[in-house]
């Protein structure tokens, strides 16, 4: 594996396989629609075309076909004859089941992530990507099932997955003669690159995990009652888990923490919300769960606080400011929270 002078090659299929095996759900794009059928490429053998004809596509009649086929759509399709001589591949969309599709899918999303760090690498230490692939890539594949769970044990522990890839090297030994030796098949330089990729890539990002509640007591030091709830609440939390719980505008509140395990972070909250529930109840105070723990995205996380800030700052504006304040502390107000936007 020696660095080329000129730009390397950074196409290259994602398997050891030229093509894909009969029976086996791929992931495809639509290319094209003729008289025949569907022309596709297949994602993950670098864009090698096959076709879906139109008495694959669907399991009834339709009156549209572009109704439910559209150029530049990616989607699962079964293969269902490969010429290997040709290079023609059939495919069928019709006879892909569900379990198919998640299969293939998840499949598909390791594989491209374990592309793009592989095709990061040959760019950047320039080298062509097949190259890569012949010595690093297909071997974990051969290995561990799929390169994705290599890259996975890369992260924490990368020399006892790499240094044991090997490959061999024609050499002229000392009598002329043509030896051949087995030498690692990293460089240093690839080594590093390759890892400084995946950890970057695959380290696990937390996830944020969200609850929405309305909370009111109208008892006398209501709003202390409610603070001391919100103690509680966020007490229930732990180190690796922590919970925090605001106010969004009388009577919501969202309680959030941050985990690497989804399970464990719904788990935390709900215990927080039942803590806080049993706090607030105690002083004749009532609380209600409008959307129970779940994960949220970044857009969700982003309108949340676009909404807070925009709800702040019309706070600021309103005349009487120290009234309004005294008002909310007492979460006896009001929201329309179906359309806020927020508790989606």
């Amino acid at each position: 594996m020696t660095t080329a002078l000129s730009s390397p090659n950074l196409e290259c299929r994602m398997y050891e396989a030229r093509y894909p095996e009969v029976d086996t759900a791929v992931m495809i794009q639509v290319k094209s629609i003729a008289e025949m059928g569907a022309y596709v490429s297949l994602l993950e053998y670098n864009n090698v075309e096959g076709m879906i004809p139109f008495n694959e596509l669907f399991r009834r009649r339709i009156r549209s076909v572009n109704s439910l086929i559209r150029v530049g759509r990616q989607e699962p399709a079964m293969v269902v004859r490969v010429d290997r001589d040709k290079g023609y591949i059939d495919l069928s969309k019709r006879r892909v089941s569900e379990e198919d599709m998640h299969a293939c899918e998840e499949r598909f999303n390791k594989s491209k992530l374990v592309h793009s760090i592989m095709r990061h690498v040959a760019e950047t230490v320039g080298v062509d990507l097949e190259d890569l692939y012949v010595h690093i890539g297909w071997p974990l594949y051969r290995k561990f099932g799929h390169a994705f769970e290599a890259f996975k044990l890369i992260v924490s522990d990368p020399d006892s997955i790499l240094d044991s890839l090997t490959k061999e090297v024609k050499e002229v030994g000392p009598d002329g003669q043509e030896v051949i030796n087995v030498v690692p098949a990293l460089t240093e330089e690839i080594k590093d690159a390759l890892v400084k990729n995946v950890r970057r890539r695959m380290t696990p990002q937390p996830l944020k995990i969200r609850a929405d509640i309305e909370m009111k007591c109208f008892q006398f030091d209501g709003v202390l009652h409610i603070k001391e709830a919100m103690k509680k609440a966020e007490a229930a939390g732990s180190d690796d888990c922590p919970v925090k719980i605001k106010l969004v505008a009388p009577p919501l509140y969202v309680l959030t923490t941050q985990t690497l395990d989804k399970e464990k972070g719904i788990s935390v909250l709900n215990n927080a919300i039942k803590t806080c529930s049993e706090e607030i109840e105690h002083e004749k105070g009532k609380l209600l769960v409008k959307v129970v723990p779940r994960a949220v995205s970044e857009r969700e996380d982003k309108l949340l606080a676009e909404h807070m800030a925009k709800l702040e700052s019309a706070n600021e504006e309103v005349d009487g400011d120290a009234d309004s304040e005294e008002e909310e502390d007492t979460g006896m107000g009001e929201i329309d929270v179906e359309n806020s936007g927020i508790a989606e």
